[in-house]
């Protein structure tokens, strides 16, 4: 039944055009009374297989769009240990009164952070469902590259601060897991971007979509004892320094 569907709704117009060359051929028609209808029927299908073509792109990368959204909402938003602010919370441990100050005002910031990302993620699910890709497809591509782009500028801030400040190691080691984790999303990003360029008609650049940078743990210096006592040597069995 399906395929019955799909060669109906596909393959309509070579069937017609054989449908009525046939019948041509069988009824002794004139050549140049038929021939206008069949061209109007190829042109028709030619500029439907081509919409047809176009919306199936559409719907493929919606369907991408969709679960890249869902991933970034689910790893790096609300109570994921992989989230920036997760990171950043962790700071609190340290006894670094600045950097408390921070992160309390990045904590705020969370708050909006994940309201904006839990809104986003129920509206491109609405209206993908209502099959509305020419609409929208464009707009929350350009919402998801918004949002990235400001939860972003958190990241860098805490790479400058914790290349600058020491942190504990744990932090650092979070912070890199995130890393790895952030920037295999943001190749697929870029993909998505550079694949729905031409159907979604956006301006979005691939190289705006920027890559964390890793954090290099530092070993803590050896201490070495200033004065270190001489080897002392035997002679007759006495010792001599």
């Amino acid at each position: 039944m399906q395929i019955l569907r799909t060669i109906v709704s596909r393959g309509w117009s070579p069937l017609l055009i054989i449908v009525l060359a046939v019948a041509g051929y069988v009824y002794d028609w004139n050549v140049w009374a038929v021939t206008p209808a069949l061209t109007v029927i190829l042109v028709i299908g030619l500029v439907m297989a081509i919409v047809s073509a176009r919306e199936r792109q559409l719907e493929l990368g919606s369907i991408k769009l969709r679960q890249l959204a869902g991933y970034y909402n689910r790893r790096f938003m609300g109570d994921s240990s992989l989230s920036i602010f997760a990171i950043i919370n962790s700071l609190f441990n340290t006894e670094n009164p600045q950097l408390w100050d921070w992160a309390r005002a990045c904590d705020m910031s969370r708050r909006v952070f994940n309201s904006w990302g839990n809104s986003f993620i129920d509206r491109v699910e609405s209206d993908i469902r209502a099959r509305r890709y020419t609409v929208y497809l464009h707009t929350y591509l350009n919402e998801l590259w918004l949002l990235n782009n400001h939860y972003y500028e958190f990241v860098e801030q805490f790479y400058e601060i914790a290349d600058k400040v020491e942190v504990p190691a744990a932090t650092i080691d979070q912070y890199n897991r995130f890393v790895m984790e952030y920037n295999s999303f943001v190749q697929n990003f870029r993909e998505i971007i550079t694949e729905l360029k031409k159907t979604a008609r956006t301006e979005i650049e691939t190289p705006s979509v920027k890559l964390a940078r890793e954090l290099l743990v530092v070993n803590p210096p050896r201490i070495t004892q200033e004065r270190e006592e001489k080897p002392k040597t035997t002679r007759g069995g006495g010792y001599y320094p």
